[in-house]
């Protein structure tokens, strides 16, 4: 099938779309693929809707600004898809859809994204695959992460040596560690990206560190950084998946954002560290996926602290477009009924597929 996946993520910086050819098992090539960015206003109203998520935490009726933000999210995912579509020359099979995530509290089975399928699938003329962590969650599992199948898929795709591990840095990292017979792991390892930016674009100082440049000129805070790493999160092990909000951010007002930005990419390469001791056993390479890879201050961190490490990008693969191809590959999966998660990535009791399908409901020729 030639399959087009979406990934809108919480770093907000815009929507991925990337077309692949696959069986659901086997990644068979790849076709075209975008990033639309939002507009500032479009991203204000995203933004507005995730802070009133964070207060709302599943309570009672979903906020307005979910309606807005919807609107946003499909008016974003349909010129994407349209672009991609029109240099493909042809429509795709069926489409993966993961939506905006405002919420993810699976502890009580709880995991919102914004965005309407059925309005997705009648505007491109394609069935939509959608709602891929809800069967998992309700099922006990942790809903997330998802990707650690395409990883897989990927490492067999290219011939890489196992065990290898492939670590994606968006607004929260997770990582994927797949055995010599096979065997996936995967979990959250901590932050990402997301609590830079956060500092970053709380100071006026851009949406990003770009290139690394404040974490670059400042130094890690050791005392704040043993706090941040003395967290719950850290305890516990296992699958194990997180809010990108669920860190504290307050100590940083009393830093300077060189500081803090230095303190929080050293935060997300020592939690990752960390994640690696708990590992069966140390990765023969680790491949960089997401923006954290275009951070060299960040890859510095990871390759001091995990050994060879490698952005997606140097191993033939697209870094920016991984999970957007994921949401492809893991579509194909449903509409076939092949386990989406297992007991080793998200907790599930057993392997599990999940995910419905929308139907355009008028048929477009």
């Amino acid at each position: 099938m030639l399959v087009m996946g979406y990934m809108s993520g919480t770093s907000l910086d815009g929507v991925d779309v990337a077309l692949i050819e696959t069986d659901g098992e086997r990644v068979g090539g790849f076709g075209p693929a975008a990033m639309i960015p939002f507009a500032a206003a479009d991203r204000a109203v995203v933004e507005r809707a995730t802070q009133d998520a964070l207060a709302w935490n599943g309570h009672g009726v979903a906020p307005p600004s979910f309606e807005d933000a919807a609107a946003v999210i499909h008016r974003s995912h349909v010129a994407a898809g349209e672009r991609v579509i029109k240099e493909a020359g042809r429509r795709p099979d069926l489409i993966g859809f993961h939506g905006q995530t405002v919420l993810h509290r699976p502890e009580r089975r709880l995991s919102v994204q914004i965005g309407d399928p059925q309005r997705l699938a009648d505007a491109l003329n394609v069935p939509v695959v959608a709602q891929m962590r809800q069967d998992d969650l309700q099922a006990g599992g942790q809903g997330a992460p998802l990707v650690p199948a395409y990883h897989a898929a990927l490492a067999e795709h290219l011939g890489l040596e196992r065990p290898v591990a492939f670590l994606n840095i968006g607004g929260v990292a997770n990582l994927t560690w797949i055995g010599s017979d096979g065997t996936l792991i995967a979990f959250d390892t901590g932050p990402g990206n997301g609590l830079i930016d956060q500092v970053v674009q709380a100071r006026g100082a851009g949406r990003y560190d770009d290139g690394g440049r404040f974490a670059a000129a400042g130094a890690v805070d050791t005392r704040v950084l043993a706090e941040l790493l003395a967290h719950d999160y850290f305890c516990g092990t296992g699958a194990k998946s997180l809010d990108r909000y669920d860190f504290p951010l307050d100590w940083a007002d009393a830093c300077s954002l060189e500081d803090a930005s230095a303190t929080l990419t050293a935060f997300t390469a020592e939690a990752v560290a960390l994640a690696a001791r708990s590992l069966p056993a140390s990765p023969e390479l680790w491949v960089i996926c997401g923006g954290g890879g275009h951070n060299p201050v960040l890859m510095a961190a990871l390759r001091d602290r995990l050994g060879p490490c490698r952005t997606a990008d140097e191993i033939g693969l697209r870094s920016d477009f991984v999970e957007a191809e994921a949401m492809a590959f893991l579509a194909a999966r449903s509409a076939l009924g092949l386990p989406l998660t297992f007991p080793g990535t998200t907790g599930v009791a057993e392997p599990l597929t999940g995910g419905w399908t929308w139907q355009p409901t008028t048929i477009k020729h």
